[in-house]
């Protein structure tokens, strides 16, 4: 398999950068789908991550009410570190279990694997052959984080802060997109690298 993982900080347009390599018909594995999947309600994850961090993160009819979770693990170090321990195993087992699939029933050139985590988690650092970075200027993260989940500039900060820093991504990255322009531009940018991934993984393959 040849993997490009794709990261960047919250705001910077990864969702979208992954959906551009989508289409031109690159396999995506998303973790935050699959985190999003695995605490779906009545999913076992559910009921261990509600009693682990405290049992008030469940609405009456069992869903998880991922607003009040997200405000309180930002504000909650051992709660956010309890919720990762809980949730990385199963995501990084799921997701690998995808790729696998993906290669064995697709034979694709190259997967996209989107970790926005990657540099804070060491899981997927023997499973990727390049790191790909979604960039863009601090203020234009804000405001498409305000924008994209009706958060306050604090709360997107506060999100940032808990992030690696913009210049670990960029020291990290084998590949940068600077994604501070419209949709046009990316979806430009994208297909530009796909044919340099394709040429890539051909002659590492």
């Amino acid at each position: 398999m040849f993997i490009i993982a794709l990261t960047g900080g919250i705001g910077s347009g990864k969702s979208e950068a992954a959906k551009q390599f989508s289409l031109l018909g690159v396999p995506v594995v998303d973790t935050d789908a699959i985190a999003h999947a695995l605490t779906v309600t009545g999913a076992p994850l559910l009921k261990i991550i509600n009693q682990k961090l405290g049992g008030n993160f469940l609405a009456a009819d069992g869903s998880l009410n991922r607003a009040k979770l997200r405000s309180h693990i930002f504000d909650n170090k051992e709660d956010r570190l309890n919720l990762e321990a809980i949730l990385h195993p199963a995501i990084h087992a799921l997701a690998l279990e995808k790729l696998v699939q993906n290669e064995m029933q697709l034979r694709p050139n190259y997967q996209i694997l989107v970790v926005p985590l990657l540099f804070e988690n060491n899981r997927y650092d023997a499973l990727v052959n390049r790191i790909l970075v979604i960039d863009c200027d601090e203020s234009v993260q804000i405001e498409r984080a305000m924008a994209r989940s009706n958060l306050t500039e604090s709360q997107v900060k506060a999100m940032m802060a808990a992030q690696v820093s913009r210049k670990t991504r960029l020291t990290g990255a084998d590949e940068v997109i600077e994604n501070n322009g419209q949709l046009e531009e990316l979806v430009v940018k994208v297909a530009n690298l796909h044919k340099k991934f394709i040429k890539t993984c051909v002659v590492n393959k």
